[in-house]
């Protein structure tokens, strides 16, 4: 019989020591696994009400039983409870309130028990793998791993990484890109997820940052830190570009990353499905970088809209198409770069915009500031573009352009000042007739042409104005890049715009954030002072003359 005791528990030792290696993981796991199993079948046993505990030596395999009971004077719970005349015959010295061990017998487990049993280690173990392989990966963000294609389903790649298993979503895969099951794949770590049914690893290989990945892979300079990727965009399976910089003059940064004969850029291709990749020379002045963003195409001129974040590339009429590429690729591409927003323009195109834009501002300065067309031409090609700059430029400023003085400056300010006033007056009858109340006319940095386009969305009381966020208020709109039609197939559909592209309702004027903040806080204002402000006692006084009149009535 001891025989057969000591092989069991060298059975035990050897099952717990297999298992925790097979799924590495610790091997008290495991032990206290089925502890928990041998606990349950116990409780089957001897009654589900006792509390039975259960250890076993992970040393010598020896298994102790026994039921934990608590010292009462008068018995409720006969499961849990003894009275203390028995409570001495299990331990010398027993007394009220003390907690008792009281010794069981061995079970042994039948084949549902042993079922049973064999369910709750499964658990125990698996839990404690996906533990394991949490803990593994949660670190192991924006890495480049590779696997093998254990499946794909639904569109969606199942990669095996060994010790888990990531996915590779359908959107985050190349286009027509096959995945064959049992064939490598490498793939960037998007981000790992704590889930019920264990670890999510979320792979991705159409990511920008997959490809600065494996440039640095490629490049030594790259990953010892000489050469930096500043900026990076991609049209997965398609195009991609890369901006680099060398923080060592003697080192070209274009020419490491093409490599011998464009051994590395070429291994980096291969592995994004024959992606053709444009690496560009990264440059601190944007007109330079937007310039080396749209080759290869040549750029005559570039002009910044700082304000608006767009960037007009004026370029030679062969140079078109090949500027704003095919579907618009070459231009996307050079604006996710770049970061700014990218119109491109034939030379004929800008003369015409810049004609149209002078006869407009000098139709204005003539209409509204009362002069003739030769003094509103000159204001334009002085520069100035909008009343306010004429009404509070410095006067001296406006006096040095050829053939003005300082009585015609001052004139011309009085005037502009004027138009500014009539405007604001205009634009605050029209506001007062879609209902927007003076209150929100109180808060700071609105004008009445803010106040009218409030209106026009719907925004006519301090607390429409305070339900906003301030993106909702400020956010300006984002467009897509300026495309041309393609002629040769047929017309494009224009896509619906997207949430996100729509801005604020006051976009368009430029406010900043802290501008919006303060707008808002302030729209907020009157709900603190509403909870601050104490109900009014009710007055003695009035309440004894209100019941007097009240008798006096029904006298």
């Amino acid at each position: 019989m001891a025989t057969a005791m000591s092989a069991n528990k060298a059975e035990l030792l050897a099952i717990a020591t297999a298992v925790a290696s097979e799924k590495m993981i610790d091997k008290s796991v495991v032990i206290e696994a089925m502890e928990e199993a041998i606990q349950k079948s116990a409780r089957n046993r001897y009654g589900a009400e006792n509390d039975i505990r259960a250890k076993l030596d992970p040393q010598t395999g020896d298994l102790r039983l026994w039921r934990v009971v608590e010292v009462v004077e008068e018995v409720e719970d006969y499961f849990k409870q003894v009275d203390l005349k028995a409570a001495e015959k299990l331990e010398d010295g027993a007394k009220v309130g003390d907690f008792i061990v009281d010794p069981l017998p061995a079970v042994d487990l039948g084949r549902i028990d042993a079922q049973s049993a064999k369910q709750v280690i499964f658990q125990k173990v698996r839990d404690a793998e996906r533990e394991r392989q949490f803990e593994e990966f949660k670190d192991r963000a924006n890495e480049v791993i590779t696997g093998v294609i254990k499946s794909v389903e639904f569109g969606h790649v199942i990669v095996n990484l060994g010790r888990a298993e990531g996915v590779i979503r359908r959107d985050q895969q190349i286009p027509r890109e096959a995945a064959r099951v049992g064939e490598r794949v490498r793939a960037l770590i998007s981000k790992v997820e704590r889930n019920n049914r264990g670890p999510q690893i979320f792979l991705t290989r159409a990511h920008p940052d997959f490809m600065r990945k494996l440039f640095a892979q490629e490049v030594p300079e790259i990953y010892d830190g000489i050469i930096e990727i500043k900026a990076s965009a991609r049209d997965p399976g398609s195009r991609a570009k890369i901006g680099v910089i060398s923080h060592d003059s003697s080192i070209d940064p274009v020419g490491a990353c093409v490599g011998m004969k464009g051994s590395r850029v070429q291994a980096v291709v291969q592995e994004l499905q024959g992606e053709k990749i444009d690496i560009i020379p990264w440059s601190e002045d944007t007109a330079t970088f937007v310039v080396n963003a749209l080759q290869p195409a040549t750029v005559a001129r570039v002009v910044l809209d700082e304000e608006e974040g767009r960037i007009e590339v004026v370029v030679p009429d062969d140079q078109l198409s090949l500027a704003i590429g095919r579907r618009g690729q070459n231009v996307r591409l050079a604006s996710q770069l770049t970061g700014h927003q990218i119109d491109i323009m034939t030379e004929e195109e800008a003369s015409e915009k810049r004609s149209k834009e002078f006869a407009e501002r000098s139709k204005m300065f003539e209409t509204e500031l009362d002069v003739d067309e030769t003094l509103s031409q000159l204001l334009v090609a002085e520069g100035f573009a909008e009343l306010e700059e004429v009404a509070y430029v410095d006067m001296a400023e406006l006096a040095a352009i050829e053939g003005f003085d300082d009585d015609l400056a001052e004139e011309l300010q009085s005037r502009a000042t004027e138009a500014l006033e009539r405007q604001e007056a205009t634009f605050r009858e029209a506001r007062r007739e879609l209902g927007v109340e003076d209150a929100i006319a109180d808060m700071p940095h609105l004008t009445e042409r803010m106040l009218l386009v409030l209106g026009k969305g719907g925004i006519k009381t301090l607390d429409d104005l305070a339900d906003l966020a301030t993106d909702e208020l400020i956010a300006k709109k984002r467009e897509a890049p300026r495309r041309r039609q393609n002629t040769d197939g047929p017309p494009m559909k224009k896509p619906a715009p997207r949430e996100q592209d729509k801005g604020g309702v006051l976009g368009e004027f430029g406010l900043t954030e802290e501008q919006g903040n303060e707008i808002i806080m302030a729209a907020r204002a009157h709900w603190f002072e509403d909870e601050e402000t104490p109900a009014p006692a009710p007055d003695a006084d009035a309440a004894d003359n209100q019941e007097a009149a009240h008798a006096d009535s029904d006298q």
